[in-house]
């Protein structure tokens, strides 16, 4: 019996009776991170590491599943030893590990290898099948140092300190990294949150994550108000008359995509930041390697092209075109 198959919820553990970021409700669910395109509510149960319950929580209502548990200890279900490790990708977000019979098969969820502040870093597991994502999975996909962007950023508020800087950034994740490398970039003025970003940015504080002064974007206090400041909010804000309230608003997005110039285009960015939660073409293929597997599965992104690099090192590789797992543009 293998220890995964793929099945049209996603990822299932036969021996275990439970499937890994399942795209519709089922039973028993493990989830590496909370993000929507990988935490659903409605299962019957759910583990998860901590922070991962709490932000489903926030983002669900408390009911969002029948029972939940905290990944704090490895566990057993059914005969699989299974245990999460950090991924660095989100707060709360985990690498899930399952060991049966010698055998150790590593699900990464979502991941990260450039440092981030805002949760804990990725821990490389050895393991014989690794199962990665591909978001970022072609070789032109090479990120930039965050700093440097983020000095872009400032140097912008520096030359235009009439307009008011909005910077896109999703809710969970991308939005308190941006804060804390502000931070670790000196900038210790307030920074200016949309509606949206509050409850979790308030969760990371409380998580010990040192945000610095936040501050609501309230635009009733009036234009001038904002003028040289820098506003973050969830891009699908830039779309509404919200985003035209504020001094000559000026439209930042941080993105991997933003790599890409027809997106940043598309999306109207005059100052596109790359910079990213997932791992580019490099992180990717060095961390295949640190794992030690001699077998891959690929999955979310572009498959085809690490499953042909895999396959070039010797390695056994499959791509899985899971249904359902598209990315969230946004919080790339």
């Amino acid at each position: 019996m293998s220890l995964l198959l793929p099945r049209p919820e996603g990822l299932y553990c036969p021996e275990g009776d439970f499937f890994i970021d399942p795209v519709r409700p089922v039973p028993r669910a493990l989830i590496t991170h909370a993000h929507a395109d990988h935490a659903r509510a409605g299962h019957g149960a759910v583990l998860a590491t901590r922070q991962t319950l709490d932000i489903m929580a926030i983002r669900y209502g408390e009911d969002f599943a029948g029972q939940r548990q905290a990944a704090e200890e490895p566990v057993s279900l059914g005969g699989v030893r299974v245990s999460f490790h950090p991924a660095g990708h989100v707060l709360g977000s985990a690498q899930i590990l399952l060991e049966r019979g010698g055998t150790r098969v590593v699900v990464s969820g979502d991941y990260t290898r450039t440092p981030n502040p805002a949760c804990a870093p990725f821990e490389p597991v050895p393991c014989d099948l690794f199962i990665t994502e591909a978001t970022f999975g072609l070789p032109v996909f090479r990120h930039p140092d965050p700093a440097g962007e983020i000095g872009k950023l400032l140097a912008s508020q520096a030359q235009f300190p009439e307009r008011t800087h909005l910077v896109g950034a999703y809710a969970l994740g991308k939005a308190q990294r941006l804060i804390m490398l502000l931070r670790e970039a000196g900038y210790q003025r307030p920074i200016y949150l949309h509606g949206a970003l509050e409850r979790l940015c308030a969760y990371h504080a409380a998580e010990g994550v040192a945000l610095g002064p936040l501050e609501p974007a309230t635009v009733e206090r009036g234009r001038g108000t904002f003028a040289g400041e820098i506003v973050l909010a969830p891009p699908s804000a830039f779309a509404a008359k919200w985003a035209q309230r504020f001094a000559e608003p000026l439209l930042c997005f941080a993105s991997g995509w933003m790599q890409v110039r027809a997106r940043a285009r598309q999306r109207m960015t005059e100052l596109p930041l790359v910079i990213s939660d997932h791992c580019d073409w490099p992180a990717l293929t060095r961390t295949i390697a640190e794992t030690g597997a001699a077998e891959v599965w690929v999955t979310h992104g572009a498959e085809d092209a690490l499953v042909h690099w895999c396959l070039g090192q010797g390695l056994a590789a499959r791509p899985l075109r899971l249904v359902g797992y598209e990315d969230e543009a946004e919080e790339t």
